[in-house]
């Protein structure tokens, strides 16, 4: 059975995207989650009310020994299964000036974004490579492809997760596995609940936010055969923002 695997899908982006590639493809889905198990259930809830198939498999990306015990436990508990779609969506923010940045919020940020990206991809590429195929889709920001004030940890997490995606799929695109990049601007999720609407969107061409349906869509568009000859991308989703 295909499986994805998606980090950080007990909300947000996440959410949306687990859900969509379960309607979409017919995928049986990993929830994956650090700490917020309730989320992660709802996440799950919604799969299966869909009529799709999924569980919870909980581990921080940030530890590679939590996430290969957990993807290994698994693997050897599953062996018709074979996660033929890994979306790097986990992601944290913690923002602030540079100059008075505590180490721990430019450790924590980068550790999230592109260590997680290692821990879990490393570990998910293996079995892709031996059946030569795969879906590799990173989430990553339009604060890694212009970098914005107050956020110089999470454009350089960012960034360095766009930089992986193009030598990465360089790497495996003769295994017929794909790896892209979508970079959103601003979405409606928790992450932005905080920031001025209002005041922001007069930045924005389109002159709105997105909505994580439409990251969603965009990612189902990577995860498909229909995506099959397109490698090594960051495709922008941002109302024009960075155009």
């Amino acid at each position: 059975m295909n499986c994805a695997l998606v980090t950080g899908a007990s909300r947000g982006l996440g959410k949306a995207i687990a859900v969509q590639l379960a309607k979409d493809h017919g995928l049986f889905i990993l929830v994956n989650y650090a700490a917020n198990q309730q989320a992660a259930e709802e996440t799950l809830a919604e799969i299966k009310a869909n009529g799709g198939e999924g569980e919870l498999l909980q581990f921080n990306v940030q530890t590679k020994t939590e996430v290969d015990e957990a993807l290994n436990v698994w693997k050897e508990r599953n062996p018709d299964h074979f996660i033929s779609v890994l979306v790097n969506n986990a992601g944290i923010t913690r923002d602030g000036l540079f100059m008075v940045m505590p180490e721990k919020d430019w450790d924590d940020v980068l550790n999230t974004s592109i260590k997680g990206l290692f821990n879990v991809t490393q570990n998910v590429i293996q079995q892709m490579i031996r059946k030569r195929t795969g879906r590799i889709i990173n989430i990553a920001s339009v604060s890694g492809m212009k970098g914005v004030a107050g956020q110089t940890n999470y454009s350089a997490a960012k960034g360095a997760m766009i930089a992986s995606t193009k030598a990465l799929a360089q790497e495996v695109a003769k295994r017929k596995i794909t790896v892209n990049a979508v970079a959103p601007g601003f979405i409606t999720t928790d992450m932005t609940k905080d920031l001025n609407e209002d005041e922001l969107k007069q930045m924005i061409p389109m002159n709105r936010f997105g909505i994580a349906e439409e990251v969603a869509h965009l990612v189902s568009f990577l995860a498909s055969e229909k995506s099959a000859y397109i490698t090594g991308e960051v495709i922008n989703i941002n109302g024009g923002i960075y155009s």
